[in-house]
């Protein structure tokens, strides 16, 4: 089948199959997935043109609230924290969006780009998840072994949720697990408006970069990060699609505008995937989870990084 705007053939049930396996196992942490369908429409199908990144934001649209639904069905979603990136990382994707079409047309040069941002936080997961084994067995070695720590799986207590402690536009505090979680509303906002930019660049909505950030660098736990980031990347891929169909007309040498019919295919496969995997993750071990992000985007980087050496 001919996908004419962006002029790749591929059959039909090809994009929502590969979309439905990549959102099960990526929305239990809080991505959609787009940035691996990315590399896959890149590498695999050929669609290398600018428009790629807003069909991708397309696909965050169709996809998404499946799984923003089951989080909030099962008291995961930390609305405050949720608000408080969407309104960082809105204005960082509008920059972002424009950066792709003006200054990253080049699909080489794209590549490096995201194997860069990729790579950078999958060594920071690496290096969060040692420390947490190293105070694991120190912990144990010191007779506190079993102790519940901030990021302690639910793994065994699927009936978890979130309690809202505090919210004002300082501070963010809320208790889950039985432990208590205070986070900066201002360190929030000023990290997602520089993801949003890069997220913007890479047509992933911006929010779907938030969650390992919001893992490493504040210590949150991965059951209730995932979704307020989806819920990020929902809205911010929103106006995304919007300023890449605004700003079409602006360039009509290159594809800018989504290839719409391809991105719905890819959104309704998300959508079975996304809805299955936020159920599932509340049997899933936080570790294993995090281990799992990491090896996709070293796989994903290290590919990137070949392909533009080449």
């Amino acid at each position: 089948m001919l996908f004419p705007i962006s002029g790749i053939t591929v059959d039909p049930w090809i994009p929502p199959l590969v979309a439905f396996v990549i959102s099960f196992f990526t929305s239990m942490g809080g991505i959609s997935g787009a940035f691996l369908l990315l590399p896959f429409q890149m590498s695999v199908l050929g669609y290398t043109n600018p428009s790629v990144s807003s069909t991708n934001q397309l696909y965050n649209i169709v996809a998404i609230p499946s799984g923003v639904y089951r989080y909030c069905k099962e008291g995961r979603m930390v609305w405050p924290l949720t608000w408080a990136v969407v309104l960082g990382t809105l204005p960082g994707v509008l920059i972002g969006a424009f950066v792709r079409v003006t200054g990253l047309r080049d699909p080489r040069n794209f590549k490096l780009f995201a194997a860069a941002v990729i790579l950078y936080i999958a060594i920071k997961m690496i290096k969060d998840l040692l420390k947490q084994q190293a105070a694991a067995k120190n912990s144990a070695q010191g007779g506190t072994a079993g102790k519940s720590g901030p990021l302690a799986a639910t793994f065994g207590n699927p009936a978890a949720t979130v309690t809202l402690t505090q919210c004002t536009f300082k501070r963010i505090g809320f208790t889950f697990q039985g432990e208590t979680y205070d986070v900066s509303v201002t360190g929030i906002f000023i990290l997602c408006f520089i993801v949003g930019i890069i997220g913007g660049i890479y047509g992933i909505g911006g929010g779907a970069i938030i969650a390992p950030f919001l893992i490493t660098f504040f210590g949150l736990p991965v059951y209730t990060v995932a979704g307020a980031a989806l819920m990020g990347t929902f809205v911010t891929s929103v106006a995304g699609v919007a300023f890449y169909t605004a700003i079409a007309p602006l360039f009509p040498q290159v594809s800018v505008s989504p290839d719409w019919l391809l991105g719905i295919l890819f959104g309704l496969g998300g959508m079975a995937g996304m809805y299955l995997g936020a159920r599932c993750q509340k049997f899933v071990p936080a570790k294993g989870i995090k281990w799992m992000l990491v090896v996709i985007m070293l796989f994903t980087s290290i590919k990137y990084l070949t392909e533009f050496f080449k």
